[in-house]
C-alpha cells in the first residue's frame, strides 16, 4: 500500500511541501492512537493516521540539479527524523526519479518546466501517473501539451507558510478518470497536512497566486510597519514585533475559526472617539485599502505572465 512521491525541482517550495508532509506524518505517528476523519480545511493540525491506505506516501524522492543543493537537502531532511533520513535525493536524474515514482510534484522554476518535461524519456516515465504542478503562470493546457494524454495533470498553488503547516493551497478541479477519488485523497492528504486546501477552477489561479502565494510578503510589510510604529512610540523592537505578529495571527484566527467578518472585528474594536478610529482614519488618509487591493491586482497580472514565452 502507499505510493512513492517525487518532488521534481526540490527548491524552497518543494522543501516546504515535502518537509511539511514528512513532519506531519512523523508527528501524528507519535501522538495519534486511533483514526480520525480527514478534513480538507483542517488548519495546521496533526495528520490523522489509521490503517495504511493507498493515499499515504511511503517513499520520497527529491530531485535537484546540483550536488551542492543535494548536500543542503540532505541536512534538511535528516533533521526531520527517520522519515526524513529515508528521502532519496537524485542529482540531474529527473527521468530515473520519475520512473520510480507514482505521484510527481512539479516544483521547478516556471521558465524551465518545458525543458524538464521534454527530457528524453520523461513523457514515457510520466505515463499513467499523477502530475501535480505548483508552477505559477503555467497553465494545465500548456502542461498537458508536454506530456502524454494518459498523464493526469493537476495544478496546485501552496504558499510558503506550508513550511510550518499553516499554508493555504488551492487545487484545480481533477480531470475525470477511473482513479479520480484516489487522486483526490492523495492531494488532500498532501496539502491538508500542511495547512488548508481548497478546490477552485483554474481561471482563478493567477489571483490565488497573488493573494495567498505573494500574500505572506504583503502581510509582513504590514506587520513590519506596525512594529515600526510601536518602536517610534518607545517600544523595544523585539516586543513590538511580537505584539504585531500575534495581533495579526489572532485577528486571522477570529476570521477563520470564529467565522467573523473582518469588518465585524474592526467595528467591535472601534469605540466612538477612541484611539482605534483615529488610527483607522490615518490609514484611510494613506489609501491603505486601495493600495493593498491594487497590489493584489498588479501581482495577479504579473503571475499571468510567468511561464509564458517572452514577447518579441
Amino acid at each position: 500500500m502507499g505510493y512513492t512521491l517525487c518532488v521534481l525541482g526540490c527548491g524552497t517550495m518543494g522543501i516546504a511541501v515535502l518537509s511539511g508532509v514528512i513532519d506531519s506524518l512523523d508527528t501524528s505517528s507519535r501522538l495519534f492512537t486511533k483514526p480520525s476523519k480527514w478534513e480538507y480545511h483542517t488548519p495546521g493540525t496533526l495528520t490523522p493516521v489509521g490503517p495504511p491506505d493507498a493515499s499515504v506516501p511511503t517513499e520520497y524522492i527529491a530531485c535537484v540539479s546540483r550536488k551542492a543543493s543535494a548536500l543542503s537537502l540532505r541536512k534538511v531532511f535528516d533533521s526531520l527524523g527517520a522519515l526524513g533520513e529515508a528521502v532519496q535525493i537524485f542529482v540531474s536524474q529527473n527521468v530515473e526519479a520519475v520512473q520510480q515514482s507514482d505521484v510527481v510534484l512539479l516544483c521547478c522554476k516556471p521558465q524551465i518546466a518545458h525543458a524538464i518535461l521534454n527530457e528524453q524519456g520523461m513523457k514515457e516515465a510520466l505515463d499513467g501517473k499523477l502530475l501535480i504542478s505548483i508552477l505559477a503562470g503555467v497553465t494545465m493546457l500548456q502542461i498537458t501539451d508536454w506530456v502524454l494524454p494518459s498523464t493526469r495533470v493537476v495544478r496546485a498553488m501552496p504558499n510558503t507558510p506550508c513550511k510550518i503547516r499553516e499554508g493555504m493551497t488551492v487545487v484545480s478541479n481533477l480531470p475525470p478518470s477511473a482513479v479520480e477519488e484516489r487522486d483526490r485523497a492523495i492531494i488532500l492528504k498532501i496539502f491538508s497536512s500542511i495547512g488548508r486546501c481548497r478546490f477552485l477552477e483554474e481561471k482563478h489561479f493567477d489571483a490565488c497566486t497573488a493573494l495567498s502565494g505573494s500574500g505572506p510578503a504583503f502581510a509582513c510589510i504590514f506587520m513590519e510597519a506596525m512594529a515600526d510604529g510601536g518602536v517610534m512610540m518607545g517600544l523595544p523592537r523585539a516586543e513590538a514585533l511580537e505584539l504585531a505578529a500575534q495581533t495579526l495571527q489572532g485577528a486571522a484566527r477570529m476570521v477563520l475559526q470564529g467565522g467573523a467578518h473582518p469588518a465585524q472585528i474592526k467595528d467591535s474594536v472601534t469605540t466612538p472617539g477612541g484611539c482605534t478610529i483615529a488610527g483607522l482614519l490615518a490609514l484611510e488618509d494613506g489609501r491603505v485599502r486601495s493600495t493593498i487591493a491594487r497590489g493584489i491586482q498588479i501581482a495577479t497580472e504579473r503571475a499571468s505572465e510567468l511561464g509564458q514565452p517572452p514577447k518579441k
